[in-house]
């Protein structure tokens, strides 16, 4: 490394967002950067610690240790830290198909796993530093298409523009194959564009700016197109030489308490699709979303798209906002029985609740609560929500949450979103297919291999795993790529 005594030398420093007053009146993405000299500092951060955990992808206490797509973070931090930005560029697009999505979106297992940060110290600022790389590339021109030199003249349909698909895509695309990649909805991105508010990630500026440029490499994209729907499911295989299932896990996990069918119960992902799709449509001028003006806010679910439905909420004007979590709030520093390099599991403040602190003086979230029913306003309409603290108590190897007598509470609420997690992924497409599920309904193909039980068709991202991060979707839509030139080619040069 260049700057081995730079941890020691330079303290960890992050460009300072657009005020949370300030950005709560637009949609803009509210990141700013760091100037130059600045992000040289935080690269000569990155130690010379011998044994790198921050690219491993480890898997330890059931979460990601590391970078799951195994980026060289030494390697262009170190680069960077020397000025050299055309070779952090190539370093970072080695293992990265979408540093600008993963610099904005991604929790950063990479930097749990930061030996800088064993014994307390902040740990370098990688996502920051991946981020700069490649939005530098895009400004300066640097960021260009780049087509395969021959075509092998075969064919590959990929089901999905999320980003499983769209790396898949880019990666087939890159051996030279000829690759069709079918979205339902109107616009290419999945997650990315309308699951993802528009001020995490911007769809104008970063999403289609990346479409554009794979479009351009060859790659072909059909929207309104639903495989399975109006396009029928055989034309996968009778069409393609092969085809990758990257539709995502898009079933919600529903909440069957009393009052379920009021109006005013929404799904968080059709209230945050319906906003951004109206946000792009129109500004909001076609009134074509779930409007939080003026309501009472409940977000059921603490992770982050319960973040994003606050944010949105705040955005929209609402009266007030509260996000509830059943489980207990998080440590304020890493636990004995949470040692490094696991994903520190300890209390973070993201964008959504700074913004609920300034706007409504306090933080939107309460945990160990349940809640037990919704109230109707006598028109069919939800008017509050009627909860219960919980304890949780071990039961054999088990914790299970036990309400707590006399704490019941009913909180006003004209809109519930439930931002609960996901199930799986939606089965008439894989029933028409006839694809063998797992226990859990997703896709069964095994990591590495990708092969589902029907010759010729693969899966990738959370389709087969379950719900997950951007980045092991990434790294899944490349490694199917890899499995499906392997089988098309007999052999493969993919990384």
């Amino acid at each position: 490394m260049g700057k081995p005594t730079g941890f020691l030398e330079y303290e960890r420093a992050l460009p300072a967002d657009v005020t949370p007053e300030e950005r709560i009146a637009n949609w803009n993405e509210f990141h700013t950067h760091l100037p130059e000299e600045a992000l040289r500092k935080q690269g000569a951060r990155c130690m010379d610690c011998g044994i790198p955990f921050c690219h491993t992808g480890l898997m330890l206490a059931g979460a990601a240790s590391g970078c799951p797509i195994n980026n060289l973070v030494p390697e262009w931090n170190d680069l960077v830290f020397r000025g050299l930005w055309s070779q952090a560029l190539e370093r970072l697009l080695r293992t990265n198909n979408f540093p600008e999505f993963t610099g904005r979106v991604c929790p950063a297992p990479c930097e749990g796993a930061c030996t800088v940060g064993w014994n307390g110290i902040p740990p370098v600022t990688i996502k920051g530093i991946e981020c700069e790389i490649i939005d530098r590339a895009f400004e300066q021109g640097t960021m260009r298409f780049a087509p395969p030199a021959v075509r092998t003249g075969k064919k590959v349909a990929v089901v999905g523009s999320g980003p499983s698909g769209l790396a898949c895509a880019a990666q087939l695309n890159a051996a030279g194959h000829t690759v069709t990649v079918f979205e339902r909805a109107d616009r290419v991105g999945g997650l990315l564009m309308y699951g993802i508010p528009n001020m995490k990630l911007d769809k104008t500026i970063v999403v289609q700016r990346r479409i554009d440029l794979m479009t351009a490499e060859g790659i072909t994209f059909v929207t309104g197109a639903e495989i399975g729907g109006n396009v029928p499911a055989a034309k996968l295989l009778e069409e393609f030489d092969a085809a990758v299932l990257c539709t995502g896990a898009t079933k919600p996990r529903d909440l069957g308490i009393p009052g379920r069918g009021l109006a005013g119960v929404h799904f968080a992902m059709e209230f945050l699709t319906a906003n951004t799709r109206s946000l792009l449509d129109s500004a909001h001028e076609d009134g074509n979303y779930i409007s939080a003006k003026g309501k009472d806010v409940v977000v059921i679910g603490g992770g982050d798209t319960g973040t994003d439905c606050v944010g949105t909420s705040i955005r929209h004007g609402c009266k007030s906002v509260v996000q509830f979590e059943i489980m207990p709030e998080p440590a304020q520093c890493r636990l004995p029985n949470n040692p490094w390099p696991e994903w520190p599991r300890v209390l973070k403040t993201d964008y959504g609740q700074e913004e609920a602190i300034t706007r409504y003086g306090a933080d939107p979230r309460t945990y160990c609560i349940n809640s037990t029913s919704f109230v109707d306003d006598g028109t069919g309409a939800v008017q509050a929500i009627e909860t219960v603290k919980v304890e949780w108590v071990r039961e054999g190897a088990r914790m299970t949450p036990k309400p707590i007598p006399g704490s019941e509470q009913t909180y006003s609420a004209q809109l519930v979103l439930l931002a609960m997690g996901f199930l799986g992924p939606e089965q008439g497409l894989l029933d028409q297919l006839d694809v063998a599920r797992d226990a859990r309904s997703n896709v069964q193909a095994a990591y590495g291999a990708f092969a589902t039980s029907v010759p010729g068709l693969f899966s990738a991202g959370d389709a087969r795993r379950g719900q997950s991060l951007v980045v092991w979707a990434i790294n899944e839509g490349r490694g199917a790529a890899r499995e499906v030139d392997r089988f098309l080619m007999g052999d493969t040069r993919l990384p």
